[in-house]
């Protein structure tokens, strides 16, 4: 990784790919301030570590709250946005609350967190966004029409904000996973296979996000797919499915 210390804002940093990335980048001697709704299982005493309890959901009060911490850490020149959940099956089976609340979350607050910083990104010498997409934005599958939707939003978000930012030093890149071994799939009704080829860990996407910041400046690294070698799905009290 550069020898450069980062100060890096992280939405979702208090569990899953959001815990490792903040851990990884922690160890390696940056100042990390962390985002998330609840930081109570996320116990750490390394003084460059800033949690910040934020509901994403509430997407009314997220502007002034963004702009409090744009104030109170202007050194901040990169963003890696991880928050968002997991909500499958068939559209009829959504309350449209619940459509609006997924697309919330998985996409508009983002959206809402690159609004807030980008100003002064894009001002810096050297500034990165890294989004945590998702293999659900590179082909719709059954039952996952709003999941699918929201990270293909989210893709399509960071194609364009990445061409805007072109004359900056700003870099806007996304990482898509698939499965990823995590509490993401505690409530659902399917899950990764146990084998350690059949699915992704946290610490792969943090190791993907290091490769990003610590890229030539002036060079973008657009998009990355990363997927496990040999994937396979197991429903609950069901039979795994290559």
């Amino acid at each position: 990784m550069s020898q450069i210390r980062r100060v890096t804002l992280i939405t979702g940093a208090s569990s899953g790919i959001g815990k490792a990335i903040t851990l990884s980048l922690l160890q390696a001697g940056h100042e990390v301030i962390g985002l998330a709704r609840d930081f109570s299982q996320f116990n750490s005493d390394n003084t460059l570590f800033h949690p910040i309890s934020i509901d994403f959901s509430k997407l009314g009060a997220l502007p002034e709250k963004l702009q409090a911490i744009n104030k109170r850490f202007p050194a901040i020149d990169s963003l890696i946005c991880c928050a968002g959940k997991g909500q499958f099956g068939s559209l009829e089976n959504f309350s449209y609350d619940q459509i609006e609340q997924l697309m919330a979350l998985n996409f508009t607050s983002q959206a809402f967190v690159a609004r807030a910083f980008i100003p002064t990104l894009k001002q810096k010498e050297r500034s990165n966004i890294i989004f945590i997409g998702s293999e659900a934005a590179l082909a719709g599958s059954r039952k996952g029409t709003i999941y699918c939707a929201s990270k293909f939003a989210l893709r399509g978000f960071a194609q364009a904000l990445r061409d805007e930012s072109a004359r900056s030093g700003l870099s806007v890149s996304i990482i898509n996973p698939g499965m990823v071994k995590t509490n993401f799939f505690s409530e659902l009704d399917f899950e990764p296979g146990e084998e350690p080829s059949n699915h992704l860990i946290p610490e792969d996407i943090a190791e993907t996000v290091s490769l990003i910041l610590s890229s030539r400046a002036g060079t973008v690294i657009d998009e990355i797919n990363l997927n496990p070698q040999n994937r396979v799905v197991q429903f609950k009290n069901r039979k795994p499915k290559n």
